[in-house]
């Protein structure tokens, strides 16, 4: 049983972090907002504004700035400002005793996959797939988007349940297992590592964004011969969203690519769900927690409370 962080409430204290590309005040801004329409205190801690080149500060410093906000017992929730890369840089540094003593919500998507998958695997605890701060529209403090209404309804407890369009590439069925998974270059660029996921009788995830079609398949394949494709309990494949192509054509798309490494076995996969690099329509995804896959004429995803 993964432990599961407290829910939060009105007046809890959510801090955002930048364990990857650097970011500002402003692009911030609407998140800001938003959290605090919620009734959240937002905390911003010192140093975040950092820059080191791509960075959010150099290694150390974001480190130090994750470590505080992990061991923090005010804080409940840690949302990530935004990926890019560098998470991988300094999940080696980082203690989580006080986080797992006291854990809390970590947020985010695409970079932030290296901090589910570790957590995941060497912590035993829920973390939450979702929307960062430089993806908030403007207007969502008074507007409602799937990315941001999912995330609230998955930060303050209330059940999730997805649907979305059959897709001709879908293999039909039901199945239970725990949600597990991101964004498939930080997946495959984890596999030896302590970080990387153990996925038998688990619901993988994965989705992705401007890659070449042929690393797809490089990826896949990396995947499958690591044994992380072939005892599955189900395949839920998000946005494959701006693909690239070489001169001489690859020949599939991707998600021809993603079916062609996978038809062999028989659990359920369900292709375009409405989660991954797609802004506002991203919504939210609790991993570690047990969920229904049904595919047939419709896709439904469902996790209790």
């Amino acid at each position: 049983m993964m432990n599961r962080p407290p829910y939060l409430v009105p007046g809890d204290k959510i801090a955002i972090a930048a364990p990857a590309r650097k970011v500002t005040e402003e692009e911030l801004t609407p998140a800001i907002r938003l959290f605090q329409s919620w009734g959240l205190e937002v905390v911003l801690p010192p140093h975040l504004f950092d820059a080191d080149n791509q960075f959010a500060g150099d290694d150390e410093t974001r480190a130090r700035l994750m470590q505080q906000l992990l061991d923090d017992s005010d804080i409940r929730a840690i949302v990530c400002a935004r990926g890019g890369y560098g998470t991988v840089r300094i999940i080696d540094r980082l203690n989580f005793t006080q986080f797992q003593a006291k854990p809390k919500w970590i947020v985010g998507y695409s970079d932030v996959t290296v901090l589910h998958s570790h957590i995941h695997q060497n912590h035993n605890t829920e973390t939450l797939h979702g929307v960062m701060p430089i993806n908030v529209p403007e207007d969502a403090w008074c507007k409602t988007y799937p990315a941001t209404e999912t995330l609230c309804k998955a930060l303050f407890g209330e059940g999730l349940a997805y649907s979305c369009k059959p897709h001709p590439l879908n293999r039909p069925g039901k199945s239970n297992g725990m949600l597990v998974g991101g964004n498939l270059s930080m997946l495959y660029s984890l596999c030896g590592t302590r970080s990387s996921i153990d996925t038998r009788d688990k619901i993988l995830f994965i989705e992705d964004l401007d890659e070449y079609l042929y690393h797809i398949d490089r990826m896949m394949m990396n995947l499958k011969r690591n044994g992380m494709l072939s005892d599955l309990a189900g395949l839920v494949i998000g946005q494959l969203s701006d693909m690239h192509d070489n001169t001489i054509p690859f020949g599939k798309r991707a998600e021809e690519i993603v079916w062609d490494n996978v038809k062999e076995y028989d659990y359920p996969v369900c292709f375009d769900f409405p989660a991954g690099h797609i802004g506002s329509d991203n919504h939210a995804l609790i991993l570690g927690r047990i969920v229904h896959l049904e595919v047939g004429t419709e896709s439904r995803l469902v996790w209790g409370i």
